[in-house]
């Protein structure tokens, strides 16, 4: 009976002790543990948080209320045209609140969006359509943030359809769904050259899709039959879904290619697709109100299939180009010759660049910022000789962060970077959008998943996220685009 009391009044003291001792020894675990952690094996580092990280000063998130204010009531910078009086635009208190938070396009000659800005005004007189092409990494995956600008340049200027659109897009798209028979594979460039494939064609989305593998082609080789389909949903918007046309781009098929394609469940053509070349063109028109599309291809070899596009006869397009893991540095890496054959049937007029995300974890000090840079500086070259009359916009990385003990922070060189970037991209030609500032700057990002409008892994914006960086971004460029009409008056 007595030990049983003794256990009993001691059992309290048993367990404070236990948990001092425990404590103690966490504490000195994390007073001894490296800062920089332990690292295991490949890209697996074991880490413990520190006693300052536990009880020191914590990072101190942005207040971004101010910034999603300003995105809704951005749609009060209005766009303009040449006969309004742009002298009286946006003088409520409400414009010069969004003009003053909203980050400014950057320049250092205030005429390179010029080229744009002019093509804009000629869609009046001019019956040929003319091209946006966004480039990105995932940030931009599934059509965020291009479908807003399309939607708001389409709204303004005219044009229908997406645009154009990979056979085989790494991820979803809120535009569009594609599906497609057994065999088919995709080969790209943006992240390495595929070693499967022997040549550089890899057409204007830096990638393309077959339905068989290479394979020399004798007269015993089988016919392979295969199809795919295309359906466009209403998600979009109304111009989205309006397209008049749909465009094949393919190429370097051995043999031809029996080719039908379906207008919802009717025939609406059928004809080879030829062999060889390295940019070949099929068009059909659409009419008959169906938002499904098929095509039924028969052969002995596959084509390179570089793209569809749903496109109108005029207005604008914007062509969302995801390439996923990429950080912009593959350009020299493509045929110059067949991306130059696509920029010019295109008649691209803009082409907006997103990158730097993807490099950062590789970028460890300030020296290796620079020298990504330097490489961005060589792509950008290269595409301005591809398409020398398009305009240059590069947007720059968004906040990025890390963990810190048991906080989220900032890359500790996303500043570096995004500094270097814009110096090349300002040097080399293009106004840059300064997507890093425009959220918040430094420790932003985790202000951003607060509000659900950024992924929990500190990095990508959520759909809503992603919409309301569109916004600021548009905002920017059509405030360029009536300071540019004021000057023309």
């Amino acid at each position: 009976m007595y030990s049983f009391y003794f256990y009993r009044m001691h059992k309290p003291f048993h367990s404070l002790l236990f948990a001092v001792l425990f404590f103690l020894s966490l504490g000195l675990i994390s007073n001894l543990f490296p800062e920089q952690g332990v690292h295991i094996a490949g890209n697996f580092t074991l880490n413990f948080p520190s006693l300052n990280t536990l009880f020191g000063t914590k990072p101190v998130k942005k207040d971004i209320s101010k910034i999603l204010e300003a995105v809704n009531n951005a749609d009060t910078v209005v766009v303009e045209n040449d006969t309004i009086d742009t002298a009286s635009v946006a003088t409520t208190p409400k414009d010069t609140v969004v003009k003053k938070l909203i980050t400014s396009l950057q320049y250092t000659n205030k005429n390179v969006l010029n080229s744009f800005f002019e093509s804009l005004v000629g869609l009046k007189t001019n019956p040929k359509s003319i091209r946006v092409l966004h480039y990105g990494d995932s940030q931009i995956e599934g059509d965020r943030i291009t479908d807003y600008l399309r939607l708001k340049l389409q709204g303004q200027f005219g044009g229908q359809g997406p645009g154009l659109i990979s056979f085989m897009p790494i991820s979803p798209s809120v535009t569009n769904r594609i599906t497609w028979s057994a065999g088919w594979d995709r080969y790209n460039v943006f992240t390495s050259k595929d070693k499967r494939v022997s040549h550089s064609n890899y057409g204007v989305l830096a990638g393309f899709a077959r339905y068989c593998n290479y394979k020399k082609i004798t007269d015993t080789t089988s016919v392979i039959n295969s199809e795919i389909k295309i359906t466009t949903t209403k998600l979009g918007g109304a111009n989205n879904t309006n397209y008049k046309k749909i465009k094949l781009f393919y190429g370097g098929s051995q043999t031809k290619t029996w080719c039908e394609f379906y207008d919802g469940p009717a025939l609406s053509g059928a004809d080879s697709l030829e062999a060889g070349g390295s940019f070949r063109i099929k068009e059909y028109n659409v009419g008959l109100g169906s938002l499904t599309h098929q095509f039924k291809f028969s052969g002995k070899d596959s084509p390179d299939f570089y793209a569809f596009s749903l496109e109108s006869d005029n207005g604008v397009m914007v062509d969302n180009i995801a390439l996923r893991g990429s950080s912009g540095t593959f350009y020299h890496q493509v045929s110059f010759a067949q991306m130059k054959q696509f920029y010019d049937y295109l008649n691209v007029k803009l082409i907006i660049l997103q990158f730097g995300g993807n490099a950062l974890p590789s970028i460890k000090d300030a020296t290796m910022a620079v020298n990504y840079a330097g490489y961005l500086k060589g792509q950008i070259s290269i595409i301005k000789k591809m398409a020398p009359n398009a305009s240059f916009i590069f947007i720059g990385p968004a906040d990025m962060s890390v963990k810190s003990g048991t906080d989220y922070v900032t890359h500790p060189h996303l500043e570096a970077t995004r500094d270097a970037i814009k110096k090349v991209a300002m040097e080399s030609g293009c106004a840059f959008f300064d997507m890093y500032d425009c959220m918040g700057g430094s420790n932003s990002m985790a202000s951003w998943v607060d509000q659900k409008l950024a992924a929990t892994d500190y990095i990508h914006f959520s759909p809503q996220g992603a919409r309301k960086i569109a916004t600021l971004f548009y905002s920017a460029l059509i405030s360029e685009y009536n300071a540019y009409l004021k000057t023309k008056k």
